[in-house]
């Protein structure tokens, strides 16, 4: 194989107070601050209480590590200037929606118009990660076999179990947010890069979308670089399961180039099946298993992820990644951030503390753990 399989991460942070431990909007001159020490890689997000940022292009997960690791570090350090702190999780767990207020941009103007009410809901946080694959028609090849693993991505990265101040029951409620928006949920099966292009093309044509930014499929190829651009997974509140993630998506890719060089691909299913593990992981997490269709049977997650490790060994070598995936066969045996959210909260209600803020406080202190 010729390709790097070069690593690009975006994630999304909230803000919280450090005192009240609600949200609160980000100040210009935090914002202008992160922007000036990292010029192109921090930048205002959908909500005012929200900040977003973006690794450069590495060929390794060692050297993203060290990217974001200090933009992590820096919205920390200026957040504090102003008593604030970031928490990188994909929901609140007690901040109410109705009273946020959207960043005044156009870009997000026209968002705001476009989707009405629904755009008010999306007090939500994910991270997206980039796998460079030069050609479109390997794009194109890859997307219907890489969206098999997407339920399994979700289920590893759930952080958003808590909504307004209520447990949903979901590991995920993130994505039942997002999902009310259009243009989202599994991609479509397309034949080629001439398919997406055309399909696609419908749409910017009538003007419905300016480009396929507007695009949210759980993965897409990436409007601005050559990349597939994995968005299914919860934000990390932790930075080393961030990285853990970004090699897994990493690693498929390189699997399945690898299948197609030996004239091999992954086997093709049905949306409506892969759509059943992907609510299984949003529901459930780690916790319940996923559907191997192959085996037709429901598997719990530690043996699902002893076999994927099998099948990657060869991938995760070349990269350089054992420990990073060895960490998700540990995520998948102890639980996600939503898991661990849970804990403290029923620990907090048992000593009669506020367990909404005592989860917020957890979700602080985990941002700093792995700074």
């Amino acid at each position: 194989m010729q390709q790097e399989f070069t690593l690009g991460i975006e994630e999304e942070y909230l803000l919280v107070d450090r005192d009240s431990l609600q949200l609160a909007e980000a100040p210009a001159a935090l914002m202008e601050a992160c922007q000036s020490a990292f010029e192109g890689q921090v930048s205002p997000e959908f909500l005012q209480c929200q900040i977003e940022v973006g690794t450069r292009v590495h060929t390794t997960v060692k050297s993203a590590r060290e990217d974001l690791k200090r933009l992590r570090s820096c919205v920390a350090d200026q957040a504090a200037e102003y008593n604030l702190a970031p928490i990188a999780v994909s929901c609140h767990p007690f901040a109410d929606w109705k009273k946020q207020t959207h960043t005044r941009k156009d870009r997000y103007d026209a968002l705001q118009h476009a989707l009405g009410g629904v755009a008010r809901r999306m007090l939500i946080c994910g991270m997206h990660v980039h796998v460079g694959v030069e050609d479109p028609a390997m794009r194109a090849d890859l997307m219907p076999q890489l969206s098999y693993f997407l339920p399994h991505l979700l289920a590893l990265s759930t952080s958003s179990p808590y909504w307004n101040g209520e447990d949903t029951g979901l590991s995920s409620y993130r994505l039942t947010v997002f999902d009310n928006l259009p243009r989202t949920g599994l991609p479509p099966v397309l034949a080629s890069w001439s398919d997406y292009e055309r399909t696609t093309g419908i749409l910017v044509e009538l003007g419905v979308i300016e480009d396929t930014t507007k695009i949210w499929w759980d993965l897409r190829p990436s409007h601005r670089f050559p990349t597939l651009e994995t968005r299914i997974m919860d934000v990390q509140p932790r930075l080393e399961h961030t990285l853990s993630l970004a090699a897994l998506v990493q690693a498929l890719t390189r699997m399945l180039c690898r299948l197609k060089d030996r004239n091999l691909r992954w086997r093709h299913y049905d949306q409506f099946l892969i759509s059943e593990n992907r609510w299984r992981a949003q529901r459930y997490g780690v916790g319940e298993g996923l559907i191997d269709f192959g085996d037709r049977s429901i598997k719990p997650m530690p043996e699902l992820m002893g076999e994927l490790m099998g099948m990657l060994a060869e991938d995760a070598e070349a990269l350089g990644t054992m420990t990073e995936l060895a960490r998700l066969q540990q995520i998948a045996q102890t639980g996600t951030s939503a898991t661990r959210q849970r804990r403290v909260y029923a620990e907090a209600a048992a000593r009669d503390d506020d367990p909404g803020k005592a989860v917020v406080q957890h979700l602080i202190d985990e941002y700093h753990h792995d700074l």
